[in-house]
């Protein structure tokens, strides 16, 4: 059992803390010594987690979840329930932040198998979400079309890639995936439109100390999607939500050099742009990010680093604490 305190720094939901347990049925070594002795392939731990959090300004969340493999990681499984209360700020076409709420209950089914002896996987998901949104002033007017109880209830398809030497803090390998989840009637959803997207890592040792990382991903959405499910530009120095249209993309490059056995310190830069209804993608604004920090293995076994970020955006300077990669 590890207890993981949650500390949150995210600028968009203001600093917060709760915290988490999550119980590995063995260590990421020992089950990946396993795995590879009866396959010669490396397979997470099976774990479960539960825990909360709140913030400064409101918002909360608690959750439950577990994730299982099966036949030398042939088959992943992921399950999980969470209640959500989230404060956001929707700048829309003013470019003004309007404070505005999202409560809800959610809960994910996922399974995924692999192909052959390939590092590829292939999966099935279902996932729903029942909210309730509010603005604490007057709404919007592009948004007064919007109904404020919406069910979403989705059946998405994937496509992974996974051939990371750890699944909580990589030093060598990719991770890959595809995925459209796509809301309608049938499936529990109030309205029908597709989210889809694609994103891929990859860390490549340089020497025994320093670890190269990179990141894209891409985000689309499609139909008559809420305005607060619509693609967002996901950096560290830039608050959730804050440059948001129908198509988001994002880079990013870490790198991380090692002091000794057990602290390293990391520089990172980033550029994204959202982009589709507002504006083109040539239009768009290009976002950029720049930061640091350092790591400490916490967890041998684990092979579980922990650190410190800041990084500074275009409109704010904000530190985050990592447990794990900071990419998830």
């Amino acid at each position: 059992m590890l207890p993981v305190p949650i500390i949150v720094t995210e600028p968009a939901i203001g600093y917060g803390a709760g915290l988490a347990a999550i119980y590995f049925d063995e260590s990421i070594a020992d089950a990946s010594q396993h795995s590879m002795e009866k396959t010669g392939r490396r397979a997470p731990p099976n774990m479960t987690a539960f825990g909360g959090f709140k913030t400064g300004n409101g918002t909360y969340g608690g959750f439950l979840g577990h994730m299982h493999t099966w036949n030398g990681d042939n088959i992943r499984y992921l399950g999980g329930i969470a209640k959500l209360g989230i404060n956001l700020d929707y700048y829309g076409r003013r470019d003004e932040p309007q404070r505005y709420t999202v409560n809800g209950i959610g809960l994910v089914q996922q399974v995924l198998a692999r192909v052959a002896d390939s590092p590829v996987l292939l999966g099935l998901r279902y996932a729903y979400f029942s909210s309730e949104m509010h603005f604490d002033r007057e709404r919007p007017l592009e948004l007064i079309d919007q109904t404020f109880k919406q069910n979403l209830g989705a059946v998405g398809t994937l496509i992974d890639y996974d051939t990371r030497d750890n699944f909580l803090s990589p030093n060598a390998g990719s991770f890959a995936e595809v995925e459209g989840n796509f809301m309608r009637p049938e499936f529990g959803s109030t309205n029908s439109f597709d989210l889809l997207g694609a994103r891929g890592y990859h860390w490549q040792p340089l020497s025994n100390r320093l670890v190269l990382a990179l990141r894209a991903d891409w985000q689309g959405a499609r139909g008559d999607v809420p305005f607060w499910a619509q693609p967002y530009v996901k950096l560290r120095g830039i608050p959730a939500a804050r440059y948001q249209d129908r198509q988001a993309a994002a880079g990013e490059m870490e790198l991380r050099v090692a002091l000794d056995e057990r602290w390293s310190v990391i520089g990172f830069g980033g550029v994204g742009k959202a982009y589709g209804k507002r504006t083109s993608f040539s239009d768009a604004e290009d976002v950029t990010t720049i930061g640091g920090g350092f790591r400490y293995l916490i967890a041998r076994k684990l092979g579980l680093l922990v650190g410190l970020d800041i990084a500074r955006g275009p409109d704010d300077t904000a530190f985050y604490i990592q447990v794990g990669s900071a990419w998830r």
